[in-house]
């Protein structure tokens, strides 16, 4: 299972209606909150796609790559109607800026379920004006990332592990096979 392209634009446009300092990096890494802490909430993700264990930390395969697109020629993207990215520099280092084009809709909200919403929220809200940086140093501490080594594909079960998940690694398997 994976998740639908209006979806995803849906996502993008919530996190960059919600968030600050929104570039790529942090992109990634509040889809993987997105994806990790509704998971360790209701027992399954949102994207359902592939993590991969990076020095910065866990990245969304699919995600990245459709993003990426858009950063490297926007006018064939299938996010030219939802997104732009301009390069900024900043103090630090030259940061990939997604720009929303449009707003955030009721016809996108009615893409969620309620939790699902509720953890757009709630991930917007912990990390509104956090860096990159700063969320990479947090989701370092996490067991996907403890559990795993650089290129590893990243099994939703080690969740599990972490002492905030209200699920169990089997239930995580369960899941997922019947799915």
């Amino acid at each position: 299972m994976s998740i639908g392209i209006n979806k995803l634009k849906a996502i993008i446009l919530y996190f960059s209606h919600n968030t600050n300092k929104l570039g790529k990096v942090k992109l990634m890494k509040l889809f993987y909150y997105l994806d990790f802490i509704h998971l360790k909430k209701y027992g399954k993700p949102i994207t359902f796609d592939t993590y991969v264990h990076l020095q910065h930390g866990q990245i969304p395969s699919m995600i990245k790559n459709i993003v990426d697109e858009a950063s490297d020629d926007i006018s064939s993207s299938v996010l030219k109607d939802t997104i732009k990215i301009e390069k900024v520099k900043t103090a630090r280092k030259l940061m990939e800026k997604i720009i929303p084009v449009r707003e955030f809709t009721k016809d996108d909200e009615k893409l969620f379920s309620e939790t699902e919403l509720e953890i757009l929220e709630e991930i917007s809200k912990k990390f509104r004006n956090s860096t990159s940086d700063e969320i990479e140093e947090y989701s370092h501490r996490e067991s996907t990332y403890k559990g795993t080594k650089y290129l590893e594909t990243i099994p939703y079960t080690l969740a599990a592990r972490d002492s905030d998940s209200k699920v169990t690694k089997e239930e995580i398997e369960l899941l997922l096979k019947s799915i």
